[in-house]
């Protein structure tokens, strides 16, 4: 590739700013400086840079979609499709937290295809930079860029690559990773183990089982540095396997030399409802969507690979309960995922796995694309954050609210935890079930880290035992070693913890909803999604409702209750036990395990700015669930705010019933 990256004598520059009239005036081809754009935007999410609506596009379409679903402080949208492209911008600057949220490559691949050649960003978020330098997208967080560019200065790629780690760089040399796979990953082998390593984490013990031995990247990888792995599982999705598809056939033909085909797992699990869906009914869209099932059904009935389906409500009536089916990551606990594995998926929220004791972290599109033809997973060494959970937690306070708390600190809002491994512990994590653990694990993709752990234990053998019939045996390496190093160690006193929800906007606007000092009324409740979809949160959900008809309660009038399955096991075990009749007694709608509204996919998104959600699922970023005001908060709160018709958590109902 060249040795500088030259924009010209007159480059345009795009200031994402927080005031909405400043990135108008930019569209509208006024030419700013860093001190005219004023304040920029933070967490910006890539629900923003590519919303769920335009992912059916895998190709060179993507280049009209960069920053439609970005949201100024004015709550305005101010970039329409077509406008990055037709205003020629180069570069894009943006405040902290930059590509926060989905692992989708859509959105670097999106920039890049309007023009964009280079992010400049206070800081970034791992997958979304890991995704840039995959596809050769520059990013850097060096401001002072601004002013030589604008000044029609060439910067030498040494200085785009200055401070990243060796194998970052050589993959951005090389042009992305496919053309670095093919000269580097092919003759990849397992690396030798370190002969006296001392005291390790349990995922460095792991990632060194699973460590791959290649020309350009170091044996025993420190923290900061570039390495490759093997999986044991990977797995991808239907917004993914189009793209991976005809990025792997464009650039290698047909037929593809799959590198053991046998542990791919394909999953449709986020389209069964768009006939439903706000964001895909009677639009344009739905042809789109359409084609990209057929193009992942397509792909892997070439592979022969193996499937799992979600069906539509006509599909489940009609089936016999011999379809296994599910939210992917989901389905990755219930029936693949051991502890002391490695698994690799196309979502953020892949880290669900990390439950049973096993390293799994989510990847982009060439990421897994790569990994298909190669068998090797990219991966940057972290460090590993210790999260000591202490105390005993109160009744009525779940795994969510947990979560909601570690995501409000200042440490972490800041990106303190950013590309970290949580690895969680603890007499309050021990006393959890292993579908509790999983809401912490799956939710460390909000908390910025590569993935969380739980050290495996007899709970975990219990659950294999229970809910797969997987007679497991610990050994005695499954755990980090006393003396072992971490970043930091944070320790939460969960005595004093309550009932907490999240404010419109992003997951880390977290407060005790006793000190909310506000009615929030309520038009739609959402419990389900990968976070909250699985047995114990319905049996939360049950817990609240059926308190709720024995008090003469049912729905608030003005509320719409959504219920939905994470996997089809969770819908089998909730109807064994009555579940479902409970739920339909109080008033909602009981939907199919799926990615739903939680992805802006299926039925419980809003469609109105006015209207206010209540949900249990992970993020809340503009526009991820509709173009309404998204809280989040705990199964028992969402069920218990559906039956006041304002937010409120289970206790305070049961003190004052409406």
């Amino acid at each position: 590739m060249n040795d500088t990256l030259d924009l010209g004598r007159a480059p345009r520059l795009l200031f994402l700013a927080r005031g909405g009239d400043v990135v108008r005036a930019q569209v509208a081809g006024a030419r700013m400086d860093r001190a005219a754009a004023g304040a920029l935007r933070d967490d910006i999410s890539t629900d923003e840079i590519t919303p769920v609506r335009i992912l059916s596009h895998y190709d060179a379409r993507l280049a009209r979609f960069p920053y439609t679903g970005f949201t100024a402080e004015d709550g305005t949208r101010p970039i329409a499709a077509g406008a990055v492209q037709a205003g020629g911008f180069q570069v894009t600057v943006a405040g902290r937290r930059y590509g926060k949220g989905s692992s989708r490559e859509h959105s670097p691949a999106a920039e890049k295809l309007a023009g964009i050649r280079l992010v400049i960003a206070k800081s970034f978020e791992r997958i979304y930079r890991q995704n840039a330098d995959n596809i050769g997208l520059f990013t850097s967080t060096d401001f002072g860029l601004v002013e030589r560019i604008q000044r029609g200065e060439a910067i030498p790629v040494d200085e785009l690559v200055a401070g990243r780690d060796a194998l970052a760089a050589a993959i951005l040399r090389s042009g992305g990773l496919l053309r670095f796979g093919q000269q580097h990953l092919r003759a990849a082998s397992p690396a030798p183990a370190p002969v006296a390593s001392g005291a390790r984490t349990l995922f460095e013990k792991i990632v060194q089982r699973h460590l791959l031995r290649t020309t350009a990247t170091p044996d025993a990888p420190a923290p900061g540095e570039g390495c490759f792995v093997r999986a044991d599982w990977r797995f991808i999705h239907e917004y993914y396997t189009g793209m991976a598809a005809h990025m792997l056939h464009a650039t290698f033909g047909q037929p593809l030399a799959l590198r053991d085909p046998a542990s791919i797992v394909v999953f449709e699990d986020h389209t069964s409802y768009v006939d439903e869906s706000p964001a895909h009914a009677g639009s344009p869209l739905l042809p789109n969507m359409r084609a990209m099932q057929e193009a992942q059904r397509q792909f892997a009935q070439q592979y022969g690979l193996r499937q799992h389906r979600t069906l539509t409500e006509q599909e489940a009536r009609a089936d016999d309960g011999s379809n296994v089916a599910g939210i992917s990551h989901a389905m990755m606990a219930e029936h693949y995922a051991l502890p002391g594995q490695l698994v690799a998926g196309t979502d953020s929220h892949t880290p669900h796995s990390g439950a049973l004791g096993c390293v799994a972290f989510g990847v982009g599109t060439t990421d897994m694309a790569n990994a298909f033809v190669t068998g090797a997973v990219r991966l940057t060494m972290p460090r590993v954050l210790r999260v000591e959970l202490e105390g005993a937690l109160p009744d009525g306070v779940a795994a969510k609210d947990i979560a909601l708390h570690l995501l409000q600190l200042p440490s972490i809002r800041a990106g303190g935890g950013v590309g970290q491994v949580f690895e969680f512990a603890g007499p309050v994590l021990r006393a959890l079930s292993t579908d509790e653990r999983a809401t912490l694990t799956n939710m460390t993709a909000e908390l910025g880290g590569l993935t969380g752990i739980v050290e495996p234990d007899a709970e975990t053998v219990r659950f294999l035992r229970e809910r797969r019939g997987v007679a497991f045996q610990l050994e005695d390496w499954m755990r980090s070693d006393p003396g072992a190093s971490y970043s930091d160690v944070l320790r939460v006193d969960c005595g004093g913890l309550s009932p907490m929800v999240a404010r419109p906007g992003d997951p880390g606007q977290g407060v005790p909803l006793a000190a909310l000092g506000e009615r929030v009324r309520v038009d739609i409740a959402y419990g389900g999604s990968c976070t909250a979809g699985k047995r114990e949160d319905f049996d939360q959900y049950h817990a609240v409702l059926a308190w709720g008809l024995e008090q003469g309660l049912r729905v608030a009038p003005h509320v719409q209750l959504f219920l939905q399955y994470g996997t089809t096991a969770v819908r089998d075990y909730c109807s064994e036990r009555g579940y479902d009749r409970t739920f339909a007694a109080a008033g909602a709608r009981i939907l199919q395990p799926s990615c739903g509204a939680c992805a802006n996919c299926g039925p419980g998104s809003s469609t109105d700015a006015g209207q206010v959600t209540v949900s249990a699922i992970n993020r809340n970023f503009p526009g991820r669930s509709g173009p309404g005001q998204v809280w989040l908060a705990s199964p028992a709160t969402v069920m218990a705010s559906a039956l006041a018709g304002e937010l409120t958590s289970w206790a305070q109902l049961r003190a004052h019933p409406r």
